[in-house]
């Protein structure tokens, strides 16, 4: 081949490598095409930040300050679990949060850059004031128990209120800013980043804490909160376009209750909802149990625990990514129904389960990381299915409500979950301990395979409420006359 042919050879091969390579970047990341002309990747990735500084808030409070309060502070344990919970309280709000966002009156034409502020404002007020309350906690100061006590509970609240607002307010921007055929990849890509913000935040907490010390930890929760304004400066910068028109103090509003019960009337609302509910803590009362069952139960290692926990988050962006795959609509085909698909999550979740009760009598390690891994898969499968839909349901200039109350139930019910688990498992342990069950039953595996059970059957029922849904597509939603379209 001569020199003065080699060139072009070279760039027609390079380009169908190219090519190539693009095309198998999409099959492997279904999120990375969620880009369009006027929402290029790089704005959207910027734009995910957001879901970075939720994640790295759940793990602060239930992972490192949980443990900092019971075992380096000595917090009573009911103390830390009621402050722990504290954030559940702004979790119904999420709906009113998402309303307001929809009809903010505002001579600058943001509907949604001020609440995201706002809640950024939360989240950064009790990140800084948390310090402080951990000082007083310690006893390393003059002042009484409670006012430590009172102080810690306010910053748990002010944060948990922050990062409920920021997330709704979030999606809905999100939202606004991409045609209805990018929401499913979207969704993936926002759930991708709050899974990576708080796996990366729990490696970083767990660095900068292998030596502690108050002063440190005092340090690392500084710097949480400087990071939480920064990385929400840089989402929302430049990213929602001013309407004045549409956020004009004399345009025509309607009330909450109003959007409530046009929200009420679409096809199969509460359905919905029940069904959310149902397959939520259906998938989280197990949560915090998995690292004490590998460990109580199948006697392993804490690395390998974790290990676990990691194999949980994998499963979880694999659900993901094929959600997104299979929601999306194309040209050549129409998206699965997403209830269809949230129904194989949940078929998923109990062959899951089911795995982890068959791996206690008979000891094996691998049927416990494949109930893991498939309960990460079906959970992720699940909730990006149903938040999808929640994006779909939603009439004009409902967006924001729509995913405020998809929030609302979700955090609900995934919190109520996490302690009906616990005290399950803790109960039944008790009695089963006291040979109440017999000596068959008296093992520290009969507490975590009562919560399974009721997983099992939890899971039954969210395919029974969801099937439903699967048959009849929700019908067009009509304006309703007293309503203005936003």
């Amino acid at each position: 081949m001569s020199v003065a042919l080699a060139p072009p050879k070279l760039r027609r091969l390079n380009a169908k490598l190219a090519s190539k390579w693009s095309n198998v970047g999409a099959g492997f990341l279904p999120f990375a095409d969620a880009a369009t002309a006027d929402m290029p990747l790089s704005r959207l990735l910027r734009l995910s930040l957001f879901q970075v500084t939720v994640g790295m808030a759940a793990v602060l409070l239930i992972g490192t300050l949980n443990r900092v309060m019971i075992v380096e502070l000595g917090v009573p344990a009911w103390l830390v679990a009621g402050m722990v919970s504290l954030p559940l309280v702004a979790a119904p709000f999420r709906a009113v949060v998402g309303f307001r966002s929809d009809n903010h009156r505002s001579v600058l034409g943001w509907k949604r850059v001020p609440y995201l502020w706002g809640g950024t404002m939360l989240q950064f007020g009790g990140l800084a004031i948390m310090p402080f309350a951990l000082i007083l906690l310690s006893g390393d100061s003059n002042a009484p128990v409670f006012v430590g006590q009172a102080a810690a509970a306010f910053a748990f609240l002010l944060v948990g209120a922050g990062l409920h607002t920021t997330q709704t307010v979030g999606l809905a921007l999100a939202t606004d800013l991409s045609p209805p055929e990018k929401h499913p990849k979207v969704v993936a890509l926002l759930c991708m980043m709050l899974l990576l913000g708080m796996v990366f935040s729990a490696l970083l907490f767990g660095l900068l804490l292998a030596r502690f010390s108050e002063l440190r930890l005092i340090q690392v929760i500084q710097g949480a909160s400087v990071a939480t304004i920064v990385l929400n400066a840089a989402a929302l910068w430049k990213q929602e376009p001013r309407r004045p028109s549409d956020t004009a103090h004399d345009r025509v509003r309607p009330s909450f209750r109003q959007s409530w019960a046009e929200f009420d009337r679409a096809g199969d609302a509460r359905r919905r909802l029940v069904a959310l509910g149902f397959g939520t803590v259906a998938f989280s009362m197990q949560d915090i149990l998995l690292e004490p069952y590998g460990g109580q139960v199948l006697h392993l290692p804490v690395g390998a625990t974790t290990a676990f926990t990691a194999l949980l988050a994998v499963g979880g962006l694999a659900g993901f990514g094929l959600a997104a795959r299979l929601l999306a609509t194309t040209p050549a085909r129409r998206g699965t129904d997403p209830y269809r698909l949230a129904c194989s999550g949940a078929v998923a979740g109990l062959f899951a389960f089911a795995a982890l009760l068959f791996a206690a009598p008979l000891q094996s390690t691998a049927l416990f990381a494949t109930g893991v891994s498939l309960i990460g898969f079906g959970a992720g499968l699940f909730a990006h299915c149903t938040l999808t839909a929640a994006m779909g349901m939603a009439g004009a200039g409902q967006i924001g409500l729509a995913l405020g109350i998809w929030g609302a139930v979700q955090a609900s019910a995934a919190g109520v979950a996490v302690a009906g688990g616990g005290l399950v498992r803790d109960g039944v342990a008790l009695f089963a301990g006291r040979g109440v069950f017999g000596a068959t039953l008296a093992d520290a595996a009969t507490g975590y395979g009562v919560v399974y059970t009721i997983e099992i059957g939890l899971l039954f029922a969210t395919i029974i409420a969801a099937g439903p849904l699967v048959r009849s597509p929700a019908p067009c939603r009509p304006a309703h006359p007293n309503l203005a379209v936003t």
